[in-house]
């Protein structure tokens, strides 16, 4: 069976140790964001996600949702588990209090969705998918609105959704059909079908908040003419209880390969009664508030899942006799060596360690910088927060995701064929990964998205955001002895991102083919890059650290970080050639001939 413990050490190391505590306390409204208030939270955080979350996870992957007359039925225990969710307050962690809520920095609350992801990660996309809707309303909707809506939503008494696929399109939201008609009193009637829209309907919530994408009579064609729309399912009454069912249906749900307890939908929307979020024809600015702290948090669902992952491969590897080391027997007087003697499956138990540890790291930096660009009470700062998200955002995303899906395979891997037989747990990982890869924009579509706007935005100036800090922490660094092991890698990679950026910024101009055709492999050299330079300042911090230290976790971090640079850091090279070697091979082929 398997087993998930929350990795409190290490998230106390990234958030008070690896980023600067001070940074985060001095913004606005986080002053008392110490270890004295914020451990306590992150404990209790453990015990919900270890104690409540995680005994479902494996029985909501068997039982699944279930569709009974228009109603979604989640399973067995995950009503229960949401009212104590709701009832202490997690779904209000992050949210003003203005609203209800707690009023704590993303960068605390981050914390708290990584041990979610792990523990259940189709519980997870209930509250996640709400909080994309607080967000999106929170910035754009009217007082009025945000008056009447964004309590409930803090509450966690009402959830939320994003509705933007429709069957004929996805990623060109352009072609959507979905129509919105005023209705002469403020609202609108909004007719259409979504697909693929997560917790779109289910039984843990009073009601549900639609957001939909649609288009108002006197649209201009492609994205530029789409309107966003809050569309409840129940239309509230003066006091703020659900009234009448809107006209808003779910028609059914999607059988997946994963993320089975979390309820995937078709919706359809007959005159549904729905009100303007921000702009008439602005609508897609509004989503992407919604969709770019989506893909975050999305990222964040791959680092989940590899952490549970590498747990339960190092307790079986560990525990699994088989075969003696290669040296010889370490532990003669047993009938074999557990097999994390064995160089293969150290090496794997390493990557998945220094993927896990290297990713929440470069998470929290993201996830400050979110803090900085919401509170720092100077324009600047936050205009150079925000363009370190945007740079970012994509990179967390896709990179994240992959390493989600790696770890969970390779967890299988290290479990042989106990891996592929469901009561271990770990098949269940590997197909709850996947799909992390895909929504909330595709990782090639992320690609697209780093090489095609942030490479070129605002002449460069997201790009400098994080160039400028490696190179001058590589400058310092490098006048310390004991750093030349973490430091020389770092600077070879950075060297190959910047020659690479280049070339994808002079053939891109000529030729959009060409920043196409380099994407994947540019998105893989930069984020590996931005992980030396995470690895590199850890190492600096458990070298100074070390010392007295009677725990090994120092140590542990140095070992990591060795492995990180001298067995995945020169990955930069592979992807680095492939960037270079250009597009023309890709278009050599006919179409015929596929």
């Amino acid at each position: 069976m398997p087993t998930y413990n929350a990795p409190l050490r290490d998230m106390r190391f990234v958030m008070t140790e690896f980023v600067d505590p001070a940074r985060l306390r001095s913004l606005p409204g986080c002053q008392e964001m110490t270890p004295d208030l914020v451990d306590p939270i992150l404990e209790e955080a453990a015990k919900l996600c270890q104690e409540v979350l995680f005994p479902l996870n494996r029985s909501g992957d068997e039982e699944g949702c279930v569709l009974e007359n228009g109603v979604v039925r989640t399973p067995k225990g995950f009503p229960e588990a949401y009212a104590a969710f709701r009832d202490g307050g997690w779904a209000a962690l992050a949210c003003d209090p203005d609203y209800g809520g707690q009023g704590l920095p993303k960068s605390v609350a981050l914390m708290f969705e990584e041990m979610m992801c792990s523990a259940n990660l189709s519980f997870g996309m209930y509250p996640g998918l709400s909080h994309g809707a607080y967000s999106a309303l929170s910035k754009h909707g009217t007082q009025e609105l945000k008056d009447r809506y964004l309590p409930k939503l803090v509450s966690g008494e009402w959830t939320g959704t994003m509705c933007l696929t429709e069957p004929h399109c996805g990623t060109d939201l352009g072609l959507i059909r979905t129509k919105a008609l005023p209705d002469g009193d403020g609202s609108y009637d909004v007719t259409g079908n979504k697909i693929f829209i997560s917790a779109g309907e289910h039984d843990l919530a009073d009601n549900i908040l639609h957001l939909v994408l649609a288009k108002l009579p006197d649209a201009p064609p492609g994205t530029r003419g789409i309107s966003l729309f809050l569309v409840p399912k129940f239309l509230p009454t003066e006091d703020g209880r659900p009234g009448p069912r809107n006209a808003v249906s779910c028609t059914s749900i999607e059988h997946k390969m994963g993320i089975k307890a979390s309820a995937t939908c078709a919706m359809s929307f007959d005159g549904a009664k729905g009100w303007l979020v921000g702009r008439p024809h602005k609508g897609l600015s509004a989503m992407f508030t919604m969709m770019n702290e989506a893909r975050l948090s999305v990222g964040i669902q791959g680092l989940g899942l590899a952490e549970v992952s590498y747990q339960n491969a190092v307790a079986y590897a560990k525990d699994r006799l088989q075969g003696r080391a290669l040296e010889g027997a370490k532990h003669p007087e047993k009938a074999a060596d557990p097999i994390i003697v064995h160089p293969d499956v150290r090496r794997m138990l390493l990557t998945m360690r220094a993927q896990v540890e290297g990713c929440r790291a470069l998470a929290m930096l993201v996830a400050l910088e979110q803090d900085v660009a919401r509170l720092h009470p100077d324009a600047a700062e936050r205009q150079a927060a925000d363009d370190y998200v945007q740079l970012m955002t994509p990179i967390i995303k896709a990179y994240l995701t992959d390493v989600g899906w790696d770890a969970t395979a390779t967890g299988m891997q290290v479990l042989g064929g106990h891996g592929y037989i469901r009561e271990w747990g770990m098949e269940q990982y590997v197909r709850d990964a996947r799909i992390a890869q895909i929504y909330e924009g595709t990782n090639g579509i992320q690609a697209l998205d780093l090489v095609g706007r942030k490479l070129g935005a605002h002449a460069g100036r997201y790009l400098r955001r994080f160039f400028h800090p490696v190179m001058a922490f590589i400058e310092r660094a490098g006048e310390d002895e004991r750093m030349g092991e973490f430091v020389l890698p770092l600077s070879k990679a950075f060297g190959r991102l910047q020659q690479c950026t280049a070339e994808v910024a002079r053939k891109g101009l000529g030729d959009p083919f060409e920043a196409g055709a380099a994407a994947s492999d540019y998105l893989r050299l930069f984020a590996l890059t931005a992980l030396g330079y995470a690895w590199a300042r850890m190492a600096e911090v458990a070298l100074e650290k070390r010392e007295g230290d009677t725990t090994g976790f120092y140590d542990a971090k140095l070992t990591t970080a060795r492995f990180f640079m001298t067995r995945m850091l020169p990955h930069t090279s592979a992807h680095a050639a492939a960037v270079m070697a250009g597009g023309a091979v890709l278009k050599e082929l006919e179409d015929a001939a596929f």
